[in-house]
């Protein structure tokens, strides 16, 4: 048992403790080669023929409001490995010029039509968590799928021509609300694979992957149940004292238009939709990306009191999370049957 906690806490310190932006110069994502444009797969459907493209609006959750090519759910195999007890594919997505997704998609092996979790975790955070083979084992170990990306700004989605100046807090409203789009797209994608069950989709978010979560359930009611672990929110009060921001940066994100563009894009003004949902939202108090006021309101918004666990370090969180084996409140939610 002591093995096992020890080894929860160093999964949960990884997954928990972004890296904190210092400056640009010091945080700024590594620039990598422009990503050569991907043609869809071909047996996703052609665009009606009377389609224009048109700018994606980034000021609603809405997929449908979104102008996004909706036709486009397929997905270029690019990987499949078999690994003891589960299966691990990895596929490129585009609905974007310029910005193509890797898709990590776990199943479990000799179940038919599990149930799914999307994993999208702070944007600090890339994709080799993916690619890990313990992790894969772990998230499938209560007979559940796993689908998993990083979030636009962050990991293999930053890349030329975007200036290196540009990050996920100074282009919040397009990292938010693209991000939020993506989550209903990929959503779509699994829907159409049909090897999966779409009647039990949950989420883990964490982070800025945790504020995203909140508006993706908001706006797709097949999202039923969401485990959040120190979510972003509250932009006012987050944007005013998260040590996230660098100091010489601050000011721009306080000035009246930058918060006018995100504040239809607060998930504090979601997270009353998601009554009907199984919720848990996770807050370690010495965390320092989130204040303590952005902290509070977020709790103060979940529609139940009992929904808001607080933990006053890491530890403490890594052993509730070592009782509860990987992924087994969502489990709980998922599949009643499950048992620990």
């Amino acid at each position: 048992m002591k093995a096992k906690i020890a080894i929860t806490l160093i999964i949960m310190i990884e997954m928990t403790l972004p890296l904190m932006r210092l400056g640009a110069q010091a945080t700024a994502p590594v620039q990598a080669p422009a990503t050569p444009w991907v043609e869809p797969p071909a047996d996703t459907s052609s665009p009606p023929a009377t389609e224009v493209p048109r700018p994606e609006d980034w000021t609603t959750i809405s997929l449908e409001k979104s102008q996004l090519p909706l036709w486009s759910t397929g997905g270029v195999p690019l990987s499949k490995v078999e690994l003891p007890g589960c299966t691990r594919e990895l596929l490129r997505m585009q609905w974007r010029f310029g910005d193509p997704i890797d898709l990590y998609v776990i199943r479990p092996l000799g179940v038919a039509r599990p149930p799914v979790v999307l994993y999208l975790f702070n944007y600090t955070a890339d994709e080799d968590r993916f690619r890990g083979d313990d992790w894969c084992s772990r998230v499938q170990q209560n007979g559940m799928a796993a689908a998993g990306f990083v979030s636009a700004l962050a990991g293999q989605r930053f890349h030329a021509p975007r200036p290196m100046k540009e990050w996920f807090v100074s282009e919040l409203q397009e990292a938010l609300a693209s991000s939020t789009h993506d989550v209903q797209m990929v959503l779509n994608y699994l829907a159409k694979r049909d090897d999966l069950d779409m009647t039990h989709v949950g989420m883990v978010g964490h982070g800025s992957g945790g504020a995203i979560a909140i508006l993706a359930a908001a706006a797709d009611r097949r999202i039923i149940a969401l485990d959040l672990i120190d979510p972003w929110g509250d932009w006012p009060d987050w944007l005013k004292e998260s040590k996230q921001i660098p100091e010489q940066e601050r000011d721009a994100y306080l000035k009246p238009a930058f918060l006018r563009k995100v504040s239809t894009l607060d998930p504090v003004n979601y997270l009353a939709q998601l009554k009907d949902r199984a919720l848990r939202i996770e807050q370690v108090t010495e965390d320092a990306v989130t204040p303590p006021a952005a902290r509070d309101k977020i709790a103060a918004a979940a529609p139940r009191a009992d929904e808001v666990v607080r933990f006053p370090d890491r530890a403490l969180q890594a052993r509730a999370w070592a009782k509860d084996d990987f992924s087994g409140w969502l489990a709980q939610r998922l599949k009643p049957s499950v048992t620990h």
